[in-house]
């Protein structure tokens, strides 16, 4: 309920609280001022005054049980329609004494339908007001000729008619106040739920990134054991082999060239484990945005390999969570890794793409290509590869598709949502 809604509540409730008081002081007054008019006997005198006071007596005791009970005070009661009728009756019978009374017995339509449950009631209720109202303006009772009679007969219509039409109005605009409250209320409920739910949404997805942290950080162990039996280890096995040879070489020359070739492994070797230590954190990361990370990796992946690599960004750039961004890099990483070692590729293409909701990572290579339903399964040191990076992707609710063919390159496709920086 606005405060504009509770205002008008209360005024109504001031005025069927204070209203019959002020139309019975009216009455009074009227009374008084016109006593020269009527020719009251004394029996009439004392009556009239009588009712008056127990009017005002019934008004007070109605007044102090409303008090009590403030939760229930403007609801229909077997008590409100006892205080209804005798209050209807007091008002009868003082206009009958005294026109002017009329007054006070108008106090019937303002509570009618507070007081008496039921609407046939409230409707009789109504009508018998009107009855007394309609007499004081007919010329009081008793009527002395037949149009008195037709008059009361008009007036009692039109008092009936008009308040019965006030009655059926507010019930109406009381039953919408009613459904628009319950709606308010519903609305209120929907969106305290809705509240709930985006904060239990929240949670959830700060939970998943912690998940996907400590899976990222298993996945780099991983990672660099396959790197380390891949790359370090053949190549410790290349230098002990040379030195091997130079062991039993039968001249000097030859153990020249093989120590050469030992060394040129053992440089390549320690090049490889820097590059692996380096990798265990995204450290392009560290200063630069995902796009500028993606296009420095490039360059000196093409550098480093002698093969023409480009890169390009398409649609609007955003700043990514750091999971999104590692992931890609990750994965970008991973795919050039694997180009360098297997493809023989003349020409390597990575895109990032921001289409709204989520963000593409292309890796294109013309290479050699080969079919994906004949790779090997990984064994003991499982998820490096393909396998790894499409498990990247999953993590972060993303996916991973791949297009090779033998002699026709591959193609590399990492879809995953595009989460904003916190």
């Amino acid at each position: 309920m606005t405060t504009k809604d509770g205002q008008i509540e209360r005024r109504w409730e001031q005025l069927h609280t204070w209203g019959p008081y002020g139309l019975l002081g009216i009455s009074v007054v009227l009374a008084l001022a016109s006593s020269g008019l009527f020719d009251y006997s004394a029996a009439q005198w004392w009556t009239g005054w009588s009712l008056a006071g127990a009017a005002l007596v019934l008004q007070l005791w109605w007044h102090g049980t409303r008090s009590r009970r403030p939760g229930r005070g403007r609801v229909p009661s077997r008590a409100g329609t006892a205080y209804y009728v005798v209050r209807w009756a007091i008002a009868f019978v003082l206009t009958w004494i005294d026109p002017f009374f009329a007054f006070y017995a108008a106090s019937g339509f303002m509570d009618a339908d507070e007081l008496i449950p039921g609407t046939v009631a409230q409707r009789v209720g109504l009508f018998a007001s009107a009855v007394t109202v309609a007499g004081a303006q007919a010329g009081g009772l008793p009527f002395g000729s037949a149009l008195q009679w037709v008059l009361f007969a008009a007036l009692v219509a039109a008092n009936s008619g008009l308040q019965m039409a006030i009655a059926h109005l507010t019930q109406q605009e009381s039953e919408r106040s009613r459904e628009r409250n319950e709606t308010i209320t519903e609305l209120e409920r929907t969106n305290t739920a809705l509240q709930q739910a985006l904060d239990e949404n929240a949670a959830l997805h700060a939970q998943l990134l912690v998940q996907a942290r400590e899976a990222g950080v298993a996945d780099e162990r991983r990672r660099l054991a396959a790197e380390i039996h891949d790359t370090i280890a053949q190549g410790l096995t290349g230098i002990i082999a040379q030195l091997q040879v130079v062991a039993n070489a039968p001249d000097l020359t030859t153990a020249r060239t093989h120590l050469e070739r030992a060394s040129t492994l053992a440089r390549h070797s320690l090049g490889e484990a820097r590059r692996s230590v380096q990798n265990l954190a995204p450290i392009a990361l560290e200063n630069d945005g995902l796009p500028e990370a993606l296009k420095n990796t490039v360059a000196e992946w093409g550098e480093r390999t002698g093969v023409r690599a480009e890169f390009t960004v398409t649609g609007t750039t955003e700043q990514l969570h750091d999971e999104v961004s590692a992931t890609l890099l990750r994965i970008a990483q991973e795919a050039l890794s694997n180009a360098a070692r297997h493809a023989r590729a003349t020409r390597v293409g990575v895109t990032l793409s921001f289409l709204g909701d989520e963000v593409i990572l292309d890796i294109r290579d013309d290479g050699q290509g080969f079919d994906p339903l004949a790779l090997p399964d990984r064994t003991r040191t499982g998820g490096f590869g393909l396998d790894g990076m499409r498990a990247r992707a999953e993590r972060i609710a993303g996916s991973l598709t791949i297009e090779a063919e033998p002699g026709h390159g591959t193609a590399l496709s990492a879809r995953v949502p595009l989460v904003r920086h916190e």
